[in-house]
């Protein structure tokens, strides 16, 4: 008798649990549903604001970064004559395609160093490669390291505002650098500003900024985040080596 009384126990308890368990179900799906528009991912449920703020950061500096490659390869044609690939010239596409395809790519064959190495090897005397694609991968790669390496953020993610800000302090450095570094022969290594008598073409300098701008807001929002200071530094573009990123 008190073996059947118990089992018929087990077996109630086991149809409230499953009619509960059956609610809980209903209740998320109403809830992803009632959540879900236009604009919904299941996976921002895993984010929070600064997390979506930080993801829009990086995705307009990458835009940009893929503009001043098209701007500075149109200004100079010739560096696309200046590094062949098995007998092949690259055009604009293949090396937009090289540097935005896999952002998790940190080295490319034609180039030993990544980063500022890159940036310092493209205004330097003895490279004799395309300058434009050494510049390009020098900032991107900078700038992803300084995004940890990552292209999205979640809540487990680990921005460190010192390194935004040390890479925007980069950008105001390689800016400085492109507009007054001249090879043996007194040309600039890189066309980028021109002035023609009234005609001020500043497109590249307004490009830089935005970046910087971008750079700077984030390391401040992090920075609060985190609830830290970050070192500022007096900046004299002219005499300063590159951050370490």
């Amino acid at each position: 008798m008190n073996r059947e009384l118990s089992r018929e126990l087990i077996r109630a308890l086991d149809r409230k649990l499953s009619r509960l368990f059956q609610m809980v179900l209903l209740g998320l799906t109403f809830l992803l549903v009632g959540c879900s528009g236009p604009g919904f991912n299941l996976k921002n449920l895993a984010k929070t604001d600064i997390d979506m703020v930080a993801d829009a950061h990086y995705q307009e500096v990458e835009l940009l970064l893929k503009e001043l490659t098209i701007k500075l390869y149109k200004r100079n044609p010739k560096c696309l004559a200046a590094q062949k690939d098995i007998g092949r010239v690259h055009t604009v596409d293949t090396r937009v395609d090289q540097l935005f395809s896999f952002r998790e790519r940190r080295s490319f064959p034609e180039l030993s160093v990544s980063g500022v190495d890159a940036i310092e090897r493209a205004l330097s005397n003895d490279f004799d490669g395309d300058r434009v694609f050494a510049l390009m991968v020098g900032l991107t790669t900078m700038i992803r390291q300084s995004y940890n390496d990552q292209s999205e953020f979640f809540i487990y993610s680990e921005l460190d505002g010192q390194q935004l800000y040390y890479s925007a302090r980069n950008l105001e450095i390689a800016l400085w650098r492109i507009s007054t570094y001249r090879d043996d022969h007194g040309a600039p290594f890189l066309l980028t500003n021109s002035m023609n008598g009234k005609v001020h073409n500043l497109s590249y300098e307004r490009l830089f900024g935005k970046m910087i701008a971008l750079q700077d807001i984030l390391a401040k929002i992090i920075a609060d985040k985190n609830q830290r200071f970050i070192k500022t530094v007096a900046q004299n573009v002219a005499t300063m080596a590159f951050f370490p990123i």
